[in-house]
């Protein structure tokens, strides 16, 4: 029997990043939770023309030195620069312009004096108060000059990269596409979600559950499935579905019993590897290769399926896609006792207390029991050398919200 750590090692050590892809820039929705496979270097200046930074008026500075309150500075005001003016406009000596923020600052003016230390005058403004040369200016270039690095290589983006992203004028951008994810649910017994199953029947929950998973954690679903109890099926299913996923995830099928599809499918080919983890729930695993795509081949139990993909797919998913395969962690101190496995590691569905720095167990721990995971926020990790889990022990957990 492998130990948790060895065989998540292991399925991440096999995981290979994916070709990077160049995506429309102007395509930002469709970015977002991507990673950059290049660093994205500006083609302009930002900002491309130096404006001001307030609401005001243009000036020299030189011009209203030594305006109080007291003695204010009466300048003419040549007329108005709203933001979006494209006119090519001169200050001369001893005048100003109204101007707004993100208008272009006209030639020959060094500083803007905000509204509010004059008197807000439209054909004459008294200037209450010196300013110095480069107040309320943004300089052209001062953020970004063209060729400086906008995003490093390797950056996952996010809503705030959009600005610069858009700003940068690059036609393109090269990211690390989102793995393509196929989802296989094995077993006669599986109707479909909205039927009413028969007698020894059961509704297909995994299948939909892996899919919102995937979603969740940034991938691309591209097929959904059911099959049968025969290999045939089985090996027929998964080999079509190669050819367009990049990671096909099946449920059922991989325990001792007589029968079980991904085992008469796949078990003694070079590819695969079916074993036994310590770990609670989860310990059937299935993991190899069928063309270009990895295979996961995961418990049937719903609670083991679930916790399987976050603990398994999901880190080598992130590897594909360029990201870091580590797993979410936070720090909860224990509330309630409970017991866990010798020798197995534990991953016990637990809600949260006191705004998520205490946890408690929730229902049954059976990976069967789907009232405690409908109403779990996280998973406590119990190491495999603990079997009494103390009131006030503190454990690290998985939330199971935010899984991106």
């Amino acid at each position: 029997m492998l130990t948790f750590d060895e065989y998540q090692q292991r399925v991440v050590a096999a995981a290979r990043r994916l070709p990077s892809r160049s995506v429309a820039a102007t395509d930002a929705t469709d970015l977002l939770g991507l990673v950059t496979a290049e660093p994205l270097r500006s083609r302009v200046a930002l900002p491309g023309f130096t404006n001001s930074a307030m609401d005001g008026y243009a000036v020299r500075a030189a011009d209203v030195q030594g305006a109080t309150a007291d003695a204010p500075v009466s300048l003419p005001v040549t007329g108005d620069i709203p933001a979006g003016d494209t006119r090519s406009l001169r200050l001369e000596p001893r005048t100003c312009w109204r101007i707004m923020t993100g208008a272009p600052v006209p030639d020959g003016a060094d500083a803007v004096v905000q509204v509010e230390l004059t008197d807000g005058g439209t054909e004459t403004v008294a200037i209450r108060s010196a300013v110095e040369a480069g107040r309320a200016i943004r300089r052209r270039g001062e953020d970004i000059e063209p060729g400086d690095e906008v995003l490093p290589a390797g950056t996952l983006l996010h809503p705030r990269h959009v600005p610069a992203l858009l700003s940068a004028g690059v036609p393109e951008i090269s990211v690390i596409p989102r793995p393509r994810v196929a989802i296989v649910s094995t077993g006669d017994e599986l109707v479909e979600p909205g039927r009413e199953p028969g007698h020894g029947q059961v509704v297909d929950s995994n299948g939909p559950m892996l899919a919102a998973l995937a979603v969740e954690c940034g991938f691309e679903v591209v097929a959904m499935r059911r099959v049968g109890d025969t290999g045939e099926e089985v090996r027929g299913a998964l080999t079509e579905l190669a050819g367009v996923a990049d990671v096909i995830v099946t449920s059922g099928g991989v325990s001792a019993g007589a029968f079980e599809p991904l085992k008469l499918a796949f078990e003694g080919s070079g590819g695969f590897d079916f074993v036994k983890v310590a770990m609670q729930p989860g310990k059937p695993q299935g993991f190899g290769t069928l063309g270009n795509a990895t295979v996961f081949a995961l418990p049937g139990n719903p609670v083991s399926s679930l916790v399987s993909f976050l603990v398994f797919v999901a880190p080598a998913a992130r590897v594909l896609a360029g990201r870091d395969p580590r797993l979410t962690t936070v720090e909860a101190r224990v509330a309630e006792h409970w017991t866990s496995p010798p020798g197995r590691q534990q991953f016990a569905r637990v809600v949260f207390d006191d705004d998520g720095r205490v946890v408690r167990p929730i229902g049954g721990q059976g990976s069967h029991v789907l009232g405690g995971l409908a109403g779990s926020h996280a998973l406590a990790i119990v190491p495999a050398d603990t079997t009494e889990v103390a009131v006030g022990e503190t454990l690290h957990v998985i939330p199971l919200e935010g899984l991106a």
